[in-house]
């Protein structure tokens, strides 16, 4: 679907140009013609069009469409006929007809003009000179056409070669001058409460949602004097009600036209005031939209709170003998259409309807052992919201939330309601929600004063929570179905997410990101190593980044949660009788009264810290392995609670996050040992050759978890001799560096014997076949070093199916420094040969493993030829030049990182002077 919505204006038809309109088939009200015209002529103050895909649920979002129009424009009186109409129209284009549908609703000064266009032109109507019946209200297709005509002022069917349009205009009705609602008078103890001077905060949010006004009524309410906010998202200072998979978030609320409703406001001292909110959506004289939104504190919302339309009293809507819905008395109409939304209603008509000055309804959990707090009127609701009361409170009937209940005086019976400790209420009446037996629900009216309820009360509760019961758990299964299915797209992405790294650190981050805001407002997150340690905060975020630190250094100062096993959320109190000491011993320094107190040095925890910190706070364990390896700890701010619902989701992505954990602590502990290792089968250091400059550059692929199989090594033999080796075993791991250490070891071992370089790889032949299964076959490039006084340097070479060395003349010819032999690990009998090679001063000796050479680009490879063309852009360079060079051309070789180990050593002769 697409939309654009236009307020004020000269709208543009939306009907295609460049052809023209075949006649017009119309019915006119009264017989008035020209009714067509008269209504284009009229001046259109605002416009909203939207497209329709040919799908079935194109009907149900097209309704949808043209309410939240209308209401916005405040024509509530006529919704209901346009919804209609619209449904049908809509309905025979992109069902029927099978195209897509166009939908224009056009504001003027006399009513609204709403205009459905398809695409199927062909399916025209009879042109009708005189009353012809258009068929039976029964059968399938023309129903619109019928309510058109039963439903519109005016309506009318206009054909271009490409479009069919059906167009209906309602009228408003007649309303008394000046006034929009009105209510009967009444006496000054029935009217509703609020405090002696009322401010209404006016904030305007500009098209990006910064708050670009505040007057001075919002900073009397929320601390906030208008240079701190301004340019700041509203989102940053509103609480909003939103649980993933359900409800409206605050973004989308500020893009409506309208929205009236309750959420809660950030002060400036940390705490969160519940207000109650209208905002309209307008747009300057330049045509820029901003939001206007109006605040009231939420026991005010009388004075901003649209009156509720009740049902219809004209009996002449009615037939004889027909009965009012019950549920349409109790909760007027139209009904809303969510969970909080009907449950408010419900409790404030509960409190109306017995004159008390608080009303409250709880929902059963499942098993229906516990009661969870979901609306309240006339109580600090913050405060109680999702808080839970078991079913069963005493061992009498009025224990029971199962039955009904009056209690005249709370103060003889302290307790019996602990919803309403502390409260100042004294008389109470109960009453369950059941559905076919079973125990949804209760609903409760208190009042100040005692004695207020009888039984006469209880049965008129009871029986307006009759009415109400099976639609309360209608749209509670409806509600938990979406947050089901709201869950399950959480949980699924952050699988993903989780799934995506092994770094411990990252994993860490990836915890509290996904916690904080969806599920709670802060979480901390505490490791443990073994089973000897004690928990460790490693990780701690805050939805409000500027209270991290105070929530961080608050938590340091309060002992971890114990490491239970047991699955589940567990509450945890410390932190909250830590902030409220923290916040406690802030306020008496700052009144002078600290005297002897000590306050640590460092951040210490500020009152919006405290603030932040004093609502629940839950700890559900990190178990992987059937070990605890930590705890997840989440919390909300002041006098918050958390649902069920939210923690078992909790649950599950701690489940899911402890294995994230485990798995990146194991990977972390391999990485470790295979980079030990690694670094074992590699020499400490390079010896200090005089006379020759000796530089070595090592390049391990992958991630670092698994040992390679190429090496190197440079040591001396004897007084003026030095041996040097690089090889390369066959594949990688434990089984390759087996046969790596053996190598190294048993060449440094058999040279410094005496033996020359064939005998000595003639035997390590042997010890690498000794190992039968195990062995690996193994490249060597194995030679002896013997620097000359006259500047150059004699070797002897063998290279056993190695990469043969090239050789660097200082006039830059490269030439291969040895022949190929076979390799060593296959054949038992091997005739090996050495070959002497005497470097000159200038001239380099370029030893590599098939990692640069095989370096692959596509299809090309960059081989010996390549290697060699490289190597003769280095005369003239020192040895570590020249390996650096020849690193650098075969990273830039390809795009890809390489899959294949690289060792490059290079030798060169200076001479007897260092050039």
């Amino acid at each position: 679907m697409t939309t654009g919505l236009h307020p004020g204006g000269t709208p543009q038809d939306p009907r295609p140009t460049g052809h023209h309109a075949l006649p017009t088939q119309e019915r006119a009200g009264h017989g008035a013609p020209g009714a067509d015209d008269r209504t284009r002529s009229s001046v259109i103050t605002a416009r909203a069009a939207a497209s329709f895909e040919p799908v079935g649920r194109s009907v149900a979002t097209a309704r949808s469409f043209v309410r939240d129009t209308l209401q916005g424009w405040g024509f509530a009186d006529i919704v209901d006929d346009a919804v209609v109409l619209t449904s049908e129209l809509v309905t025979n284009a992109v069902v029927h007809a099978g195209t897509s549908a166009d939908v224009l609703c056009l504001r003027s000064d006399d009513g609204v003009r709403i205009e459905v266009a398809d695409r199927y032109p062909e399916r025209e109507i009879p042109l009708q000179a005189t009353a012809v019946s258009m068929g039976s209200p029964d059968r399938e297709g023309g129903r619109g056409l019928q309510l058109c005509a039963a439903l519109a002022r005016r309506w009318g069917v206009e054909y271009t070669p490409t479009h069919k349009q059906v167009w209906f205009q309602l009228d408003l009705p007649e309303r008394a001058v000046g006034t929009r609602a009105a209510g009967p008078s009444l006496p000054a103890d029935l009217l509703p409460l609020a405090d002696g001077r009322v401010r209404v905060a006016v904030v305007q949010i500009d098209r990006t949602g910064a708050i670009n006004s505040w007057n001075e009524d919002a900073e009397e309410l929320f601390g906030y004097a208008a240079e701190q906010v301004t340019g700041k998202p509203l989102t940053d200072l509103a609480a909003w009600p939103h649980t993933p998979g359900t409800g409206t978030g605050i973004v989308e609320a500020l893009q409506l036209s309208r929205w009236e409703g309750s959420y809660g406001v950030r002060c400036a001292d940390g705490r969160v005031t519940p207000v109650y909110a209208s905002h309209l959506r307008v747009r300057d004289t330049s045509g820029e939209p901003s939001t206007v939104c109006l605040l009231v504190r939420d026991h005010e919302r009388a004075v901003l709170q649209t009156p509720l339309r009740g049902p219809a009293s004209d009996s002449g809507t009615h037939t004889e003998g027909q009965a009012t819905d019950p549920f349409e008395v109790f909760i007027g109409s139209p009904a809303p259409d969510d969970l909080d939304g009907l449950l408010q209603r419900t409790v404030e008509r509960a409190r109306d309807m017995l004159d008390g000055d608080s009303a409250f309804l709880l929902l059963a959990t499942d098993d229906e052992t516990e009661l969870e707090v979901r609306a309240s009127t006339g109580l600090p609701s913050a405060r109680q919201r999702f808080a839970r009361v078991p079913v069963e409170a005493g061992p009498g009937r009025y224990g029971s939330a199962r039955m009904p209940a009056v209690h005249e005086d709370l103060t003889v019976v302290p307790g019996a309601v602990p919803l309403l400790g502390g409260t100042g209420m004294r008389s109470v009446v109960t009453v369950p929600l059941k559905v076919e037996g079973r125990l949804t629900g209760s609903l409760g009216v208190a009042a100040e004063s005692p004695g207020r309820y009888s039984n006469e009360e209880a049965l008129r509760l009871q029986f307006a929570a009759d009415r109400i019961a099976l639609a309360v758990e209608s749209a509670r299964l409806g509600e938990l179905e979406r947050l089901r299915r709201g869950s399950l797209s959480f949980l699924v992405e952050a699988s993903d997410l989780l799934a995506g790294t092994l770094d411990r650190d990252q994993t860490l981050a990836l915890m509290a990101q996904m916690t904080v805001p969806t599920l709670a407002t802060w979480c901390a997150v505490y490791t443990i190593a073994d089973q000897a340690s004690d928990p460790y905060l490693s990780y701690v975020l805050h939805e409000d980044e500027e209270l991290i630190d105070g929530l961080k250094a608050l938590l340091s100062k309060v002992a971890p949660p114990d490491p239970v096993p047991t699955p589940g959320a567990r509450v945890w109190s410390a932190p909250a009788a830590a902030a409220h000491d923290a916040a406690l011993r802030t306020s008496m320094r700052s009144l002078g009264l600290g005297g002897q107190t000590s306050i640590s040095s460092g951040i210490g925890p500020t009152l919006a810290t405290a603030a932040a910190v004093g609502g629940e706070t839950v700890v559900l364990p990190l178990v992987a392995r059937n070990r605890v390896i930590g705890m997840l700890t989440l919390g909300k701010p002041s006098d918050e609670h958390f649902r069920q619902e939210i923690l078992e989701l909790a649950e599950d992505l701690s489940r899911r996050a402890a294995l994230a954990l485990d798995n990146a602590r194991l990977y972390s502990e391999r990485t470790a040992i295979s980079q030990s290792l690694q670094r074992s089968l590699l020499p400490p250091e390079l010896p200090q050759i005089q006379g020759v400059e000796v530089e070595v550059i090592y390049r391990a692929a992958g991630e670092g978890n698994e040992v390679g199989g190429d090496f190197y090594d440079v040591f001396p033999i004897r007084d003026g001799a030095y041996g040097f080796a690089i090889g390369d075993v066959c594949g990688t791991g434990p089984e390759a560096a087996a046969v790596t250490g053996l190598a190294r070891h048993a060449l440094r071992l058999l040279a410094r014997e005496g033996y020359g370089g064939p005998a000595v790889l003639e035997r390590l032949n042997s010890a690498i076949l000794d190992e039968g299964a195990r062995s690996r076959f193994l490249t060597l490039l194995y030679g002896e070093l013997w620097p000359q006084e006259d500047g150059s340097a004699v070797l002897k070479v063998v290279c056993a199916g190695h990469p043969l060395p090239l050789r660097l003349r200082q006039d830059g010819t490269v030439e291969p420094a040895a022949e190929p032999q076979p390799l060593l690990g296959v054949m038992e009998d091997l005739e090996l040969y050495e070959q002497r090679v005497t470097l000159d001063p200038g001239d380099v000796l370029l030893c590599v493993t098939d990692g640069v050479t095989e370096r692959r680009e596509g299809t090309r490879m960059l081989g010996d030829d390549g290697l060699a063309d490289v190597l003769t852009t280095c005369t003239g360079l020192t040895a570590g030049a020249v390996a650096a060079r020849i690193m650098r051309a075969v990273e830039r070789f390809a795009s890809d990182a390489p899959s294949d180990d690289m060792a490059i050593l290079a030798m060169r002769v200076p001479g007897l002077h260092t050039d």
